[in-house]
């Protein structure tokens, strides 16, 4: 969860159109009522031509809030087809509709053509495979895509058998929104259509995750645990290694004629750990205490979970937020108004505790929102650094090729273009951190035959060693959803159904223009995670081809 994901109070937001509405709209489907898909939800409404037409949540509150606010309104009953209590619902009714569709029955309502997936990370896999098998069904799946490694390959091959009524491999997109923000296509662009630091030599980009948002999704939330979620690299991080695999490693342009060859990784290496949410950091004025409220220095605690969810200082009720993170902890808190209720209800839920009857089993099945942040069951990286380098891997063509991987880029016909053309060797490291004052506004630099960029989630200034002079760019920002990013992706997506559906599109070519990501390249960002954390538990440097030939190829070729 980013810290982008609350409701929006920046006024310096300007909204883009959303594309024109085909005749039949695409029918969509969001499975998981939660932060995640309200955010798709609302994206929806606000940037796409779709429609939302129906919603899978187990949760009461969380469905019929959904449904009467963004499908069927407030004073009109659910339509039959668009609310179900889980997937495994959805499943079972699309299964007999399309049975009477089939039979030729009357009135049968239509179906939805896509679904947005934004269920638990660790649920990934069985609703998309089951979806899969219903066959036809465009998917975006909220990031990250599964797990584990053999779940996210058990995806990748049931997503490659999802066809449609051609036989046409469906729309898939993952919930990667870094790539789809105004601040990083525009990055994307300058440095590989444009050139504007030449040939890329290193990287260092930093995702700040702030000090008292990690203790809320990962030292008290869901994502405490690898054992019942997953590494924190590829819960929190998993977009930002798929960023810099997209700049470095990914060809600009996959034209009508055919997509370049990736520049591929050869090695992988980590370090980091669990450095300070963990009982050995305990202040010892702290005593016994494993909740905030019955601590005896909770007025002193800047990790107080009264100070970060109560409190008029930084998310809490008290500064009249309703959403997230404090949906996260009372899904229907906006029920409760903005006065002395809410604050009420809140300490309660945050009093909660477990005693020395609770067995451990109790205690890890739940949140704890109240939970000292020094006594929970957390094991997750509060710190963590990712390198990984590229050797030199011109490629065998003329070096004048169209197809070079820069669009054709008249800096390939200067003076001083090389054989290499973008290929050569390059480094790159990623840092994530817990401890800092922003909240996930990431930071990256850049390194250049030719110069330097400083990005910093808001602008990018580029310094151009050869004249000595320094350009900012600034980018529109159309909604505070991951810099844009998530009405961005949601954008696409959308549009790509549409273009298959009513305007005679092949899903290729929607995957390809669109969508701007392929299966393939979903898969390699999650791998490279999954490298990363070997070579971080073994403290080792990983041969990337080799790892890749063993744990993924070897996979996929035994079917």
């Amino acid at each position: 969860m980013d810290m982008d994901d609350k409701t929006p109070r920046d006024q310096g937001v300007v909204p883009l159109p959303p594309p024109p509405v085909s005749k039949c709209p695409p029918r969509l489907l969001v499975i998981g009522a939660g932060s995640r898909g309200r955010a798709y939800g609302r994206a929806v409404i606000s940037s796409s031509n779709g429609v939302l037409s129906a919603v899978a949540e187990p949760d009461d509150y969380k469905r019929n809030k959904f449904g009467t606010t963004m499908i069927w309104g407030s004073t009109l009953l659910p339509p039959e087809g668009a609310s179900f209590r889980d997937w495994r619902e959805f499943v079972a009714y699309e299964t007999e509709r399309r049975a009477r569709a089939e039979a030729g029955k009357k009135d049968v309502p239509l179906g939805i053509d896509a679904a947005f997936v934004c269920v638990l990370d660790e649920m990934h896999r069985e609703v998309v495979v089951a979806l899969s098998k219903l066959g036809g069904i465009h998917i975006m799946c909220e990031k990250p895509m599964a797990t584990t490694l053999d779940h996210c390959l058990d995806m990748y091959k049931a997503l490659q058998d999802n066809v449609d009524a051609t036989g046409q491999q469906t729309v898939f997109s993952i919930g990667h929104v870094l790539r789809y923000s105004p601040h990083n296509k525009l990055l994307r662009k300058l440095l590989l259509k444009d050139r504007v630091i030449g040939d890329i030599l290193s990287v260092v980009h930093t995702e700040p995750v702030g000090w008292w948002h990690f203790t809320h999704s990962y030292v008290r939330g869901n994502w405490r645990c690898e054992r019942t979620s997953a590494p924190s690299l590829l819960t929190k991080s998993c977009h930002d290694i798929d960023v810099l695999l997209w700049l470095l490693c990914s060809p600009p342009d996959c034209s009508s004629q055919g997509c370049p060859p990736p520049h591929l990784p050869s090695t992988v290496s980590s370090t980091g750990s669990l450095q300070y949410f963990k009982k050995s950091r305990k202040p010892l004025a702290a005593g016994a205490a494993t909740n905030c409220l019955s601590c005896p220095i909770e007025q002193s605690c800047k990790y107080s979970a009264k100070r970060i969810y109560v409190g008029p200082e930084l998310v809490g009720v008290g500064t009249g937020n309703r959403g997230w993170p404090l949906s996260i902890v009372i899904p229907d808190i906006e029920s409760y108004g903005t006065g002395q209720d809410a604050e009420a209800a809140m300490l309660a839920n945050l009093a909660e505790d477990y005693d020395d009857n609770s067995t451990n089993a109790e205690v890890a099945q739940r949140n704890w929102f109240g939970r000292c942040v020094y006594e929970s069951d957390n094991d997750v990286c509060d710190e963590q650094i990712v390198t990984i380098s590229w050797d030199e891997d011109p490629r065998p063509s003329s070096p004048l090729s169209s197809h070079d991987g820069s669009s054709g880029s008249t800096a390939l016909t200067a003076p001083l273009a090389d054989n290499l053309r973008g290929r050569g060797s390059k480094l790159a490291t990623f840092h994530m951190v817990a401890q800092t004052k922003e909240v996930c506004e990431r930071h990256t630099r850049l390194y250049g035959v030719d110069g330097e960029i400083f990005a910093d989630s808001k602008t990018i200034t580029v310094h151009n060693f050869n004249t000595g002079q320094s350009i900012t760019h600034n980018t529109q920002v159309e909604s505070l959803g991951h810099g844009g990013g998530d009405a961005g992706l949601t954008r696409q997506f959308v549009m790509a159904v549409d273009m298959v559906k009513n305007h005679g599109w092949s899903t290729d070519r929607a995957q390809r223009e669109l969508i701007g990501c392929t299966l393939d390249e979903v898969i390699r960002s999650h791998a490279m995670v999954f490298c990363a954390e070997k070579a971080r538990k073994e403290r080792k440097v990983v041969d990337w081809a080799e790892w890749w030939s063993k744990e993924v190829e070897s996979k996929l070729d035994s079917e």
